[in-house]
């Protein structure tokens, strides 16, 4: 697979709202540090090198980031790179954001926000993304406990135009149905990849049902989550990836993808040749022989 040549094109399109995005997409949690991400004495990276990730992501044909002000380091915040490389913004481009959580100047974590301190928050990734008005607001939560108040505080902030469409991220399906009471949801960020529960299978066909974006998050770097990719991929993957010349991550987000033409894929990395190989994955096709081989693992780790 040439990397090199392929554009994110190669992966079709969806729609967030009214906004047409490639369904590859970047996420931006890695760009600020190396190593594991979102923790207090994360080594910052390069700046150069993680403004030149995101303006390649862009020339690449990525036009879908996801970030959120909670994702910095000592030195570097995410918002500020996307900003410092990317404004003025390309017209297609769709930057999704997150709320719910908080870090204080140190790194360290803070109780997720109330519904009254969620206007703050959005104003946060205003001022650092130098922007009037946010794409794509996604509340992320934490448990089963109902979002009402909090999906109802950033529906007032759509009415009020600072906000264009909402999302949910680490929710339940009874969530994604409250929140639908109130306003419109156009995606939904979880946890999902190869081994994923029967829960989040179900999430994702509620969503592939209802013309909702699904967007996972870990889908290569699975139970290893903000560590980065295993070490030591199944045999199965590993031979489905030899066979096509191609890396197992290739193979994750290629699997991802096949799940549903409302499957959205937003893998990170500040590595340029990484990202080349993270795009590249759209155009790769699984063939139904490598799916049954795929799903044979899938069943034993669910």
């Amino acid at each position: 697979m040439t990397s090199q040549t392929i554009t994110a094109a190669a992966a079709g399109t969806w729609k967030l709202g009214d906004r047409t995005v490639h369904r590859i997409g970047f996420g931006t949690m890695r760009l600020p540090q190396h190593g594991e991400a979102l923790v207090p004495d994360a080594v910052p990276r390069d700046r150069d090198q993680a403004v030149a990730v995101l303006r390649r992501a862009v020339e690449l044909g990525v036009n879908h980031l996801d970030t959120a002000a909670f994702y910095f380091s000592p030195l570097r915040s995410a918002n500020e790179l996307i900003n410092r490389a990317l404004a003025p913004y390309p017209d297609d481009l769709v930057i999704a954001t997150k709320v719910g959580p908080g870090r204080d100047p140190s790194g360290d974590w803070l109780p997720h926000a109330t519904p009254e301190r969620l206007r703050g928050q959005v104003e946060e990734n205003l001022r650092q993304l130098g922007r009037d008005h946010l794409d794509v607001v996604n509340l992320r939560i934490v448990g089963t406990d109902s979002i009402a108040d909090r999906f109802g505080a950033l529906a007032e902030l759509r009415d009020a135009g600072l906000v264009r469409h909402l999302g949910l991220s680490n929710v339940r399906p009874h969530h994604l149905a409250e929140a639908q009471a109130i306003a419109p949801v156009v995606c939904v960020q979880n946890m999902y990849g190869i081994g994923a529960s029967p829960e989040q299978e179900e999430l994702l066909r509620i969503c592939g049902e209802q013309g909702i974006a699904f967007v996972p998050f870990y889908s290569i770097a699975g139970s290893g989550r903000t560590v980065g990719a295993p070490a030591h991929d199944s045999d199965q993957v590993h031979a489905v990836a030899r066979a096509r010349g191609v890396s197992a991550a290739q193979v994750r987000l290629a699997w991802t993808l096949h799940r549903g033409s409302h499957v959205l894929a937003i893998p990170g990395t500040g590595d340029l040749d990484h990202l080349a190989q993270n795009v590249a994955a759209g155009s790769l096709r699984l063939s139904a022989d490598e799916l049954d081989e795929l799903a044979d693992l899938q069943r034993a780790t669910a």
